[in-house]
C-alpha cells in the first residue's frame, strides 16, 4: 500500500457548532431569509459537494441566488473556523503520527477551498500530510478528485477512509477499497471494512 486518504468532515473533526454559527451569520446578513442553520441539519450535508448543499439550503431561491449565499457561508465559515477550530476526533493526531512514518497521508474532501487548509493549520496535523484536494479545486464528483489526487501523486494502491455512502461510492468510482468511519456522521450497512475509532487504523495496517 502506497497511501492512505482521508476525508475531513466526521472522519478527522467534527466542526458543526462553528460552521452552523458561521451559515448562520452569513444567511442573515445576506439575505432576507429568517433561517437558523443547526447541527442536525449540517450533519446531514456534511460529505455532499457544495452545490449540492446549496440546492438542499435554498431550494425556493435562483440557482445564482443560491451560489450567492452560499459563497458567503463558506467564506465566513473558513474565518470563524480560525478562531473557533472543529473538534478532533479521539485519537486522531496520535494515529495520523503513526500511520506517517509508514505511509503518505492524503485529504480528499467535497469541501470549498481553503476548508482543508484551515483545518489542517488550527489542529497542527498538516505536518502529517502529503498533498490534499478538494471540490472547489477541481469542481469534480468525489471519485474524479481521488483519481487525480492518486495520478498526481503516482499512487496506485490506497484506501480512503470516510463516513458516508457518498465516500463509499466515491471510492466504487475511484476504484479503490474503502474503510467506514462508524463514528462519523453517516451510515454505509454494505461497508466491508469498519473502524469505530480512528485509532484502529494502527491496527489494521501498521
Amino acid at each position: 500500500m502506497d497511501g492512505i486518504i482521508f476525508d475531513v468532515d466526521g472522519t478527522l473533526w467534527d466542526s458543526t457548532d462553528t460552521v452552523a454559527k458561521a451559515w448562520t451569520q452569513a444567511i442573515r446578513g445576506a439575505s432576507d431569509l429568517d433561517m437558523i442553520v443547526d447541527g442536525p441539519l449540517l450533519s446531514g450535508l456534511f460529505g455532499k459537494t457544495m452545490d449540492e448543499i446549496c440546492a438542499a439550503l435554498f431550494p425556493s431561491l435562483p440557482v445564482e441566488e443560491r451560489y450567492r449565499i452560499g459563497e458567503l457561508c463558506f467564506q465566513y465559515e473558513n474565518d470563524l473556523l480560525e478562531t473557533e477550530p472543529g473538534t478532533l476526533y479521539d485519537g486522531v493526531e496520535e494515529t495520523l503520527r503513526k500511520l506517517s512514518e509508514k505511509y503518505p497521508l492524503y485529504i480528499v474532501s467535497n469541501c470549498q477551498c481553503g476548508y482543508i487548509e484551515v483545518m489542517l493549520r488550527s489542529t497542527g496535523l498538516g505536518k502529517y500530510v502529503k498533498d490534499t484536494l478538494c471540490f472547489g479545486q477541481t469542481q469534480t464528483p468525489k471519485g474524479q478528485t481521488i483519481r487525480t489526487l492518486m495520478e498526481r501523486n503516482g499512487l496506485k494502491d490506497v484506501v480512503y477512509v470516510g463516513d458516508t455512502q457518498g465516500d463509499a461510492d466515491a471510492c466504487k468510482e475511484a476504484g479503490i477499497p474503502f474503510v467506514f468511519a462508524g463514528y462519523g456522521f453517516g451510515d454505509v450497512p454494505e461497508a466491508s471494512q469498519r473502524i469505530d475509532s480512528i485509532s484502529q487504523l494502527c491496527e489494521k495496517y501498521l
